[in-house]
């Protein structure tokens, strides 16, 4: 057997990010930047109200108060997105709109709250009464208050969120450099499988691994493509992988890997060399298998995981995901974060063997409210299995347990690892 650092390092040494490309903002969304975005325009990239009311000279109404109004002549109005520049001269005043350019002679804007004119679409009037003094730049945003020009907004290194292109279409961009998304396809083996929902014969089982392994695909930053089931033929096998290679990035298989009679996906991939199927000293998840298929002269990584879907869940938290954060060239993470726990109670453990248990999470608080321990007991009342399925809408985290233990203990000190 080798070890889980061993296996995931021959996969982390075989996948990397794609070369990036200019892409519309509308279709970047999920994305890692390529390059650092900077501001090519000032934000915001002018002088704007802040508020509706009246552009003003502050000096002309420096006197005004609710006893002792100032009453100024009204000579433009201003809504937002106006290309207007209007005057204001002394004794003169511009109704504006929030997010309108501060007109030429302005300094200051007057809240229509701190006037005669009552709020709300009106005829422009001829003369406004201000009511209260406002110093200089009093609701006034200034060019690059926000953003200087040339300023960095984003970093690179950034999976893109909805703020993130907000800021990029602010500062003055259409597209931006990224790596584009990883597609995955999903594929599920076994004679014994049928589409969820579907009415089972004796013999048959719902495929719940395509629906887990896409699902988990976009819970890493993937784009899953689902290239359906194939029974235990190698004839059916190969044909859907030359047929649908093209489409994807990478390939994730489940079932097939074992030494079972029927086991078709390492018959078929094993033969070709660039696919090696190992045990690993881990449970679940021991039989695995990694390789590159070729699209052309594309490489596409190829994970073949075994079928029970504990082993799918923990063999692709373990080394698909490491694998799918490093091909969309995110600069920090990869592994699953960990955390330290307390065993609640205790189960047994695979002697030679890591061990991945799906567990339910228990945060005691401590008396004066802050975080207590962090306390874990298996999600499955029978213990460790990869068949209990269960367990896995149970669990809220794996705890991993060295190869060298062969039973935790209530109370023992174990690390968890943190999955979504």
């Amino acid at each position: 057997m080798i070890s889980v650092e061993q296996h995931l390092d021959r996969v982390l040494a075989a996948v990397g990010p794609a070369a990036p490309r200019r892409t519309p903002l509308a279709g970047a969304h999920g994305c890692v930047l390529a390059e650092d975005v900077r501001a090519v325009v000032p934000v915001p990239p002018f002088d704007n109200s802040a508020m509706d009311g009246f552009a003003v000279r502050a000096a002309d109404v420096r006197a005004a108060t609710t006893g002792t109004p100032v009453r100024l002549a009204v000579v433009a109005d201003l809504p937002a997105g106006s290309g207007e520049r209007p005057e204001v001269r002394p004794g003169t005043a511009v109704r504006i709109m929030t997010g309108a350019p501060v007109p030429p002679g302005a300094d200051a804007v007057v809240p229509v709250e701190d006037t005669d004119v009552p709020p709300g679409p009106h005829p422009l009037p001829a003369t406004v009464e201000v009511r209260r003094a406002v110093p200089p730049g009093t609701h006034v945003r200034r060019a690059g208050d926000d953003v200087a020009r040339g300023a960095v907004v984003l970093r690179a290194g950034t999976p893109l969120r909805a703020r993130d292109l907000s800021t990029a279409a602010s500062a003055g961009h259409g597209e931006l450099l990224v790596h584009p998304p990883v597609r995955v396809g999903v594929l599920s083996t076994g004679s014994e499988l049928v589409a969820p929902g579907t009415p089972l014969a004796h013999g048959q089982i719902p495929d719940s691994n395509a629906v887990l392994v896409a699902g988990m695909v976009h819970e890493s930053g993937g784009v899953p493509v689902l290239l359906g089931s194939v029974d235990d033929d190698p004839d059916a096998l190969r044909g859907l992988l030359a047929a649908r290679l093209g489409e994807v990035d990478a390939v994730v298989t489940t079932g097939g890997v074992s030494a079972g009679a029927y086991d078709v996906v390492k018959e078929v991939l094993a033969p070709l060399g660039d696919v090696a199927f190992d045990k690993v000293a881990m449970q679940p998840g021991k039989p695995q298998g990694f390789g590159t298929l070729r699209d052309g002269g594309r490489p596409v990584p190829l994970f073949a995981l075994p079928g029970n879907p504990v082993s799918v869940f923990v063999s692709f938290q373990v080394f698909v995901h490491p694998a799918l954060t490093r091909m969309r060239a995110l600069v920090a993470g990869g592994a699953r974060p960990t955390v330290a726990a307390v065993a609640a109670q205790g189960w047994r453990c695979p002697a030679g063997r890591r061990q991945y248990i799906p567990v339910v999470v228990e945060t005691s608080d401590a008396p004066d409210g802050s975080s207590g321990t962090v306390r874990v007991r298996p999600a499955a009342a029978g213990g460790s299995g990869s068949h209990l399925v269960a367990s896995l809408a149970l669990a809220d985290a794996l705890a991993v347990v060295g190869d060298d233990v062969e039973e935790v203990h209530e109370g023992d000190a174990v690390r968890v690892m943190m999955v979504p």
